[in-house]
């Protein structure tokens, strides 16, 4: 079986998905989390492995970056490989003073203004709820495990936030205490979920903020991002 994106063969695409943005933490997340790892996805360099953590078969398949990228790989998915949760692991900024670089952020629902959801399923949404389901199994790990994590709604948008012609308007448009964080995919993945009767969720760790002239490097975000890969793969067991 394939696709036009994705070359898999159906059995070789577990249930669950972690969907990193970057093809190369993909393949960071095979080599250091998964066993008997194989790679099921080159098309386009659009990196994906399946493999086995701690006895549970999973799929770790990049999406590229925005909405069109991740609502096409999430759409395939779904759709034609029988995948029942999508869980997004990636990386943010963020406008809200309280949140601090490195934040773990679990998205329970995004805000876009964007037609996606018109072209793809007639309807005119601009905000979107993620999976309780998951988000609950999330937060429980999460507490198992001490990791911190902040929870609440976030914003999707088309634009790299850093390239706005006037930032400060764009800003203008959001509440900055209610929204923790900007990132460029969730809106799309969470409305093919909702299109199609599945589930999904986002994880994200901030690597640019407003209030800290710091950044993470691009090695840094690929490499050091280990505590929300961890959650994010037990959540599949």
């Amino acid at each position: 079986m394939a696709t036009a994106h994705i070359e898999s063969k159906k059995e070789d695409i577990a249930d669950v998905v972690l969907m990193p943005g970057d093809p190369l933490r993909a393949k960071y997340i095979k080599e250091k989390f998964l066993t008997e790892a194989k790679e099921v996805n080159s098309v386009r360099n659009m990196l994906a492995y399946t493999g086995f953590y701690k006895g549970k078969k999973v799929t770790v398949f990049s999406s590229g970056m925005g909405i069109p990228s991740i609502g096409i790989y999430s759409y395939e998915l779904f759709k034609f490989y029988d995948v029942k949760k999508i869980i997004r692991i990636g990386t943010s900024g963020s406008f809200n003073k309280n949140i601090k670089l490195r934040d773990i952020i679990l998205s329970t629902g995004s805000y876009c203004k964007s037609y996606f959801p018109y072209l793809l399923g007639g309807e005119d949404l601009s905000f979107l709820n993620s999976s309780s389901t998951l988000n609950e199994k999330i937060l429980k790990i999460a507490q198992s495990k001490n990791i911190p994590l902040k929870v609440g709604q976030t914003i999707t948008s088309d634009v790299f936030d850093l390239y706005c012609a006037d930032i400060n308007k764009f800003r203008s448009n959001f509440d900055e205490d209610k929204y923790l964080a900007v990132e460029m995919e969730a809106f799309g993945l969470f409305y093919v979920a909702k299109l199609l009767n599945k589930e999904a969720t986002c994880l994200m760790t901030v690597v640019d903020s407003l209030y800290d002239k710091d950044s993470l490097s691009s090695e840094d975000r690929e490499k050091t991002l280990d505590d929300m890969i961890t959650l994010a793969l037990d959540c599949c067991l």
